[in-house]
């Protein structure tokens, strides 16, 4: 059956008449690379149900992504080819791995009769036209393809020509498990949670968050902030901050939040203890600090033990949960306690969790408990500006 989306729907790959057809599928294959060597294959595990799905059909695959930020330009520390050779490897299947995302290479081996059912092209950014949304590259990707799915979530968000000119395109197109089973989790979120619905965000800084919060603060019955962005409440609030992370120019976003919430008796939970360090880079000896305020020369890296306690007591109220956001510098021990604390007390609750965000996922991995979570999101910004209500341009161009 369709997804519903925004008054429209999304064809799955099960509506679909994929037999032996030749289907672009576009995925986020934006993984971790260390020497050459993939790191963490989450996003290429995450996509396995939808392409041996496709293999079932003898469908012929032209698999399409991005890696890192090569600006437009042939760099290859982003080159796909380590992950052409590691997705050969789980799946134990020939794939042909193009030297280009377009031109007659592709265009040979797609035609060949006795190529491989999965063509990898290289890293699409190593072409300006990708992020530029060019219906003329669009084209060229299209190469003679007859059906058009997207599984990569975590791009969405992002108006660029594999994901937005180019499904328009295609008169049958649709999703693969992975985004259908991210519309399936999240859209919940957004229409009838079941109450109360608590949200956990963390993080760095208040503008990142700031649309999510003030969307948030309609829909949420409690509200709990971490990270370095609570200092900006601290001081909205009149509290001492030392020489922790604060943007300034988001005081007075931070004061309307606030007064938002009281007005519609809604509770935000600020942090009531701090573990302290000297700066991110190098922090030196934790400190902790049992009040909300934080002496000149230190700067707040993690939350304390007072406030893991009250964080984890409140959302055991929470029928819904969504946490995004690590919070403290989670990078570096001991400052990564409070975020490991939560997610393992995250894990061990009996409500609907959905946990988004890289650090955030990262986290749950450092703390073993992956498993335990409902649902865990590919994306970041994607998942947030889901959340958030706003139209994703990778899903308007696919819904009918």
């Amino acid at each position: 059956m369709p997804i519903p989306y925004r008054n429209r729907k999304i064809k799955t790959l099960e509506d679909l008449d994929l037999q032996e057809k030749k289907v672009f599928l576009r995925v986020d294959f934006n993984v971790p690379l260390s020497n050459g060597k993939i790191s963490d294959d989450t996003r290429i595990q995450a996509a396995l149900p939808t392409l041996r799905f496709l293999l079932e059909a003898k469908a012929k695959m032209v698999i399409a992504s991005h890696l890192g930020r090569p600006k437009g330009k042939v760099d290859p520390k982003y080159s796909l080819f380590p992950v052409a050779e590691h997705l050969a490897e789980l799946l134990r299947q020939e794939v042909a791995f193009t030297d280009e995302s377009i031109g007659n290479g592709v265009r040979r081996i797609l035609s060949d009769a006795s190529s491989p059912k999965m063509i990898l092209l290289e890293n699409l950014r190593f072409h300006p036209e990708e992020e530029g949304n060019s219906l003329k590259f669009a084209m060229e990707l299209k190469n003679g393809c007859d059906v058009y799915l997207s599984d990569a979530f975590g791009a969405l968000h992002r108006a660029h020509a594999s994901t937005d000119a180019l499904p328009r395109k295609f008169s049958d197109r649709g999703i693969g498990f992975l985004v259908k089973k991210e519309l399936q989790a999240l859209s919940p979120l957004l229409g009838q949670p079941e109450r109360p619905f608590s949200v956990l965000l963390g993080g760095a800084k208040i503008s990142d968050k700031l649309k999510v919060i003030e969307k948030l603060i309609t829909k949420v019955d409690e509200l709990y902030l971490g990270g370095a962005m609570v200092f900006t409440f601290l001081k909205a609030l009149g509290r001492k901050v030392g020489n922790s992370l604060v943007e300034d120019s988001f005081v007075p976003h931070a004061i309307r939040i606030l007064n938002t919430a009281k007005g519609r008796n809604i509770r935000i939970y600020l942090p009531s203890d701090f573990v302290l360090g000297k700066s991110v880079e190098s922090p030196g000896e934790a400190k902790l600090e049992s009040g909300r305020d934080i002496p000149d020369g230190w700067m707040g890296l993690d939350i304390g033990p007072k406030t893991i306690e009250q964080f984890s007591e409140g959302l055991k109220k929470a029928k819904t949960l969504f946490w995004n956001g690590p919070m403290g510098l989670f990078e570096k021990p001991p400052f990564d306690r409070g975020t490991i604390e939560i997610a393992k007390n995250i894990s061990e609750l009996k409500s609907f969790r959905v946990v988004g965000g890289g650090d955030s996922v990262a986290a749950l991995s450092m703390a073993k408990v992956t498993e335990k979570i409902d649902h865990v999101s590919t994306g970041g910004g994607a998942t947030l500006e889901f959340v958030e209500g706003l139209p994703l341009p990778g899903l308007e161009s696919l819904a009918v």
